[in-house]
């Protein structure tokens, strides 16, 4: 009864280790405490290269774990037997012949060494990526493995199997969010995830040179503010609208043009991310609506032919169109291209009847989903 606190101690921290590796010494040196082992670890078996890695351990001498490491993890016990019972607590008699592994490279040139006689193994989970086990040495101080280390190992064995689970379960969710990030990152458009509140979960690479910048939109308390004042009400109502769910705004969303003080046009597009009947629990968090904007310039000049393409324009019609897209207003235009003014309108007249179109903001929506959506090195955004 004695012992019952240390192993319910044990136990909890074993969980706590699923969530901090960084825990997982210190738990294995107090399973070997409690079952009178020498050095413990979790061990991986590849089945394929027939070789035990160390995944972590406690109590080991640093200068033999390297050698293991090196060489002696093929040779051992683990690496040679077909041992898979999850039920059972095996000992090194259990696995091969006693005498053959007193007189094997193993045991002469790693283990005697280090005073073993004997080591404790329980599996924790097998897959067809081979096999995880809570190993426990036994010193000559001990004796070999008797039934008292089988019983306390017994106690300790199915926590440390589901905390395995769920470090591997948690490992699996940290790779996943950060492919996530990294595909983020890859989009040429700033990207936002923003909560039932607006305010920020997470921005892209891009998103976040946006906001550093102030140009087109900043952040005031984790919150997407739109630097003009009437793009920011338009901008908080397209939000506010796709947080109620994609029943509120349609699955596509909601796309509208903004701005920037230095005059440059961007177009964002807000998406629900939610169901209705989500975004309405009380219990609803984290991402709801994803934000995308994307400045319209000279990054879709790649684009053009297949513009051009599309819409059956003429060099000259093409020209105006990205002039409006880049440059402005007619007049802009016209002096940018050195033509009269009543030549830009008769082109743009033209683009308009080609393209569906009607708004020069219309004419700066369909160039900019034209745009490659994967970001340029940044070498050529230098340029």
């Amino acid at each position: 009864m004695c012992e019952l606190p240390d192993v319910a101690r044990i136990i909890a921290d074993t969980y706590d280790a699923a969530l901090q590796p960084a825990l997982w010494e210190d738990v294995l040196a107090r399973i070997a405490g409690l079952v009178k082992g020498h050095v413990s670890g979790i061990l991986v078996k590849d089945p394929i290269r027939k070789c035990v890695e160390a995944h972590c351990h406690a109590g080991g001498d640093p200068h033999y774990m390297k050698l293991y490491a090196e060489t002696y993890s093929q040779l051992g016990p683990v690496a040679t037997s077909r041992f898979s019972d999850a039920d059972q607590v095996m000992s090194i008699p259990e696995l091969v012949d006693y005498q053959q592994f007193c007189r094997a490279r193993f045991y002469q040139e790693w283990a005697r060494p280090q005073g073993w006689v004997d080591v404790g193994v329980a599996v924790l989970e097998r897959s067809a990526a081979g096999y995880a086990y809570l190993s426990v040495s036994r010193h000559r101080a001990h004796g070999m493995v008797d039934d008292a280390m089988r019983a306390r190992m017994r106690l300790i064995v199915p926590h440390v199997r589901r905390a395995v689970l769920i470090s591997r379960t948690m490992g699996f969710k940290q790779a996943e969010a950060a492919v996530f990030a990294q595909t983020l990152d890859a989009l040429s458009a700033a990207v936002f995830l923003l909560d039932l509140g607006g305010r920020v979960v997470h921005a892209n690479t891009v998103g976040h040179e946006l906001l550093d910048a102030c140009d087109v939109l900043r952040a005031a308390a984790d919150r997407l503010v739109a630097v003009n004042a009437q793009t920011d009400q338009v901008l908080n109502a397209a939000i506010t609208a796709a947080a109620r769910g994609d029943m509120a705004v349609g699955t596509t969303g909601i796309a509208l043009p903004l701005v920037a003080r230095s005059g440059a046009h961007h177009i964002a597009h807000v998406l629900p991310l939610r169901s209705g009947l989500r975004a309405q629990s009380e219990r609803a968090s984290g991402a709801s609506v994803a934000l995308f904007v994307r400045r319209v310039g000279m990054e879709c000049r790649p684009s053009s032919d297949l513009v051009r393409q599309t819409y059956k324009l003429t060099p000259a019609e093409l020209r105006v169109l990205f002039g409006i897209v880049e440059v402005g207003g007619v007049p802009d235009v016209a002096a940018k291209l050195g033509v009269a003014e009543t030549t830009i309108k008769t082109h743009l007249g033209r683009v308009f009847a080609k393209t569906g179109t009607s708004r020069q903001a219309d004419l700066v929506k369909l160039v900019a989903a034209f745009s490659s959506p994967v970001a340029q090195p940044q070498i050529e955004r230098i340029r």
